[in-house]
C-alpha cells in the first residue's frame, strides 16, 4: 500500500543528569549585560520547575529522553538545544516564556520537529516541547473541535474519523496541525474546506512577553490575520479551535502508478490536463508525483511514481484515471480504504521516508502554474546523474504536488496573511537526502539549487514564489510572504519587537 517505504513533583528534577551540562548561551539578539546568561540547566530545573505543573518535565543532555526529544526531520544545521522543557499544561507555556525572557534564554517551540528550514543552527537555548499537549475535544454541536498545540495529523485524523468527522490537516500524517497551519496549511481536504488556517476559529496564544491571549476574528483580529500564514513569527499556540466537517464518506480511493523514465512526457501531459490550471475535479484531493530510486525496478534510473487520492468511489475516479491506465506501468497499486489510511497509501504516513528523522535535507521549492515537460525531463536527467555520481544521495526525491484548489480560492484573500491563494496551481520540491556528512553538503546544495532554478526559469516575468512551510532559508522574504510583508513587519513591531520568534523564516520588525 505504501510508496516508500512524569515526574516533576517540586521542580527538583534530574539534577544529577543536568549538573554536568554547560551553561545556557546568551542569544545573539538579546542584551545579556545585566542578566543571568550563565544560568545552568540544573538551575533552570530548580527555579522554573517550582512554577510549573506537576506534569511538566525538564531535562538536559544527560537524560536518556534527550536524544529522542531533539530528533528532527531536518538534521542539516540543527538547533543547539541545551535543555528541554515539556509543559504539562497550557498555562505552563506562559511561565516558561516569562522565565526564559527574565534570564535572557532563547526559546524554540517544537511540536513534531518537521520543519525543513536550514537556518536553525543560529539557535542556542531552551526547547519548549509540546509533546504532552495533545488533547482533542469535539465541541457540542459538532461544528468545531479544540486541539492542543502538540496534536499531530494522524491522531487528529483517527480521532475525528472515529466520531464521524474530518478536518483539513497537513498531507504528511506525522506533522503537527499547527506547524503547517500557521503557514497556511495545504492538505487533502482543502479543495472542499480550504487551508488548515482557513478553518481556524479561535487560537489560545502565548505572546513573546509571556502574556496569554485569545485570538480570533472578534478578539485581536489583526493578530488573527497574521497568524493565518505567518503565525510562527508571532506566538506559541497552545490550543486551536478548528472547524470540523461531517465525513460523509466511508472510503476513499487511491491509485499509485510506477513508470520508467521513458514515460515522463506522456505522464506530464496527462497530469497537466487533469489539474487543468487548478480547476480539476475537487474530489482529486491530491495527486503527487515522485522521482525516486527503486532498485526492484531499476538500479540506474529513477522511477516515476504517481499517486492519486480521490475523495469518493472508485467508479467516479475511473474516467479521470483512464488516460494514465493507457500509459504502460511497471506496477500499479490501488484500493478503497478509510481516509485514516490514505496518508500511508500515498507515501506520507508516519512510517514513510517523508517522516523519517536523521537525514540532512537540501531542499528547494517553487510554486508553478503547471509542469513543463521539457523542464521535467531536464530535472529527471539531473536526478539520475547526481545519484550515479554520489550513491549516498539514493534516498533523494523530487516531488510534484497538485492539490484541489476550489476551497482555497473561494476564501477572500484579505482574511489572512497567506499570500499565494491565487498565485500558483502546482508545486515542485527537490529534497536531496543523505545521512549527515559535511563532505556532501556542497554537492547536495548545488544539485538542489540547479533543480529549483530550472523550475523558476519556467515562470518568465514572474517573481519566485515560495510556500513558507517548504522554505529552505535562502529565499527572499518577499518570495515567502508576498504583499503581506509590509503589514506583517508592522505587526511584528507591535507583538514581538525584540524578535523572540525569529528562527523560522523570521520577519523583521518594521514601520
Amino acid at each position: 500500500m505504501r510508496i516508500f517505504g512524569s515526574f516533576l513533583a517540586t521542580g527538583l528534577l534530574l539534577l544529577q543528569s543536568l549538573s554536568s551540562a554547560s551553561p545556557l548561551a546568551c542569544p545573539d539578539s538579546i542584551d545579556c549585560s545585566f542578566t543571568r546568561a550563565d544560568v545552568s540547566p540544573a538551575q533552570v530545573a530548580r527555579e522554573l520547575g517550582r512554577k510549573l505543573s506537576r506534569a511538566a518535565l525538564i531535562y538536559g543532555p544527560g537524560d536518556p529522553r534527550y536524544t529522542e526529544a531533539i530528533a528532527r526531520y531536518q538534521q542539516y544545521n540543527p538547533p543547539n538545544i541545551q535543555i528541554v522543557v515539556q509543559p504539562g499544561t497550557e498555562e505552563d507555556v506562559a511561565e516558561i516564556v516569562k522565565y526564559a525572557n527574565k534570564n535572557s534564554i532563547a526559546f524554540l517551540t517544537v511540536n513534531r520537529g518537521h520543519s525543513l528550514i536550514s537556518t536553525l543552527n543560529r539557535f542556542r537555548g531552551l526547547q519548549i516541547d509540546m509533546a504532552s499537549l495533545r488533547a482533542i475535544t469535539i465541541n457540542s454541536g459538532g461544528k468545531t473541535a479544540w486541539l492542543q498545540g502538540g496534536a499531530y495529523g494522524q491522531e487528529v485524523i483517527d480521532t475525528l474519523w472515529a466520531r464521524g468527522y474530518v478536518a483539513t490537516t497537513g498531507s504528511c500524517a506525522c506533522v503537527g496541525i499547527l506547524g503547517p497551519g500557521l503557514g497556511g496549511g495545504y492538505g487533502r481536504y482543502q479543495g472542499l474546506h480550504g487551508l488548515v488556517s482557513d478553518n481556524f476559529v479561535t487560537l489560545r496564544v502565548v505572546l513573546a512577553d509571556g502574556t496569554r491571549t485569545t485570538v480570533s476574528q472578534r478578539s485581536n483580529p489583526e493578530l488573527f490575520w497574521a497568524m493565518k500564514g505567518a503565525g510562527h513569527n508571532f506566538g506559541i499556540v497552545t490550543s486551536v479551535e478548528l472547524q470540523i466537517h461531517p465525513r460523509n464518506l466511508s472510503t476513499w480511493y487511491y491509485k499509485n502508478y510506477f513508470w520508467t523514465g521513458d514515460k515522463l512526457e506522456r505522464v506530464i501531459e496527462q497530469v497537466n490536463r487533469l489539474s487543468n490550471n487548478g480547476t480539476g475535479p475537487v474530489q482529486m484531493a491530491l495527486q503527487s508525483g515522485t522521482y525516486l530510486m527503486d532498485p526492484t525496478i531499476s538500479t540506474t534510473e529513477a522511477v516515476i511514481a504517481w499517486s492519486f487520492g480521490w475523495s469518493g468511489a472508485q467508479r467516479d475516479a475511473a474516467r479521470y484515471l483512464a488516460p494514465f491506465d493507457a500509459i504502460p506501468a511497471v506496477r500499479v497499486q490501488d484500493g478503497n480504504i478509510p481516509y485514516t489510511q490514505i496518508p500511508q497509501a500515498q507515501g506520507s504516513g508516519v512510517d514513510d521516508l517523508l517522516c523519517a528523522t536523521g537525514f540532512s535535507h537540501q531542499q528547494g521549492h517553487a510554486g508553478l502554474w503547471q509542469w513543463n515537460a521539457k523542464t521535467q525531463r531536464a530535472i529527471y536527467d539531473l536526478f539520475n546523474r547526481n545519484i550515479q555520481a554520489r550513491p549516498a544521495f539514493n534516498t533523494s526525491l523530487v516531488l510534484l504536488e497538485a492539490y484541489a484548489l476550489q476551497g482555497v480560492k473561494a476564501v477572500n484573500p484579505s482574511t489572512s496573511s497567506f499570500p499565494w491563494r491565487n498565485a500558483f496551481n502546482v508545486m515542485g520540491v527537490i529534497s536531496v537526502n543523505y545521512r549527515p556528512d559535511p563532505s556532501l553538503d556542497a554537492a547536495a546544495f548545488r544539485w538542489r539549487t540547479q533543480t529549483r532554478d530550472l523550475w523558476r526559469a519556467d515562470q518568465p516575468g514572474t517573481k519566485p514564489l515560495t510556500y513558507v512551510n517548504y522554505a529552505y532559508g535562502d529565499e527572499s522574504l518577499e518570495s515567502i510572504y508576498g504583499d503581506s510583508l509590509p503589514r506583517l513587519r508592522r505587526l511584528k513591531a507591535k507583538y514581538d519587537p525584540h524578535g523572540r520568534f525569529s528562527y523560522y523564516n523570521a520577519i523583521p520588525a518594521g514601520k
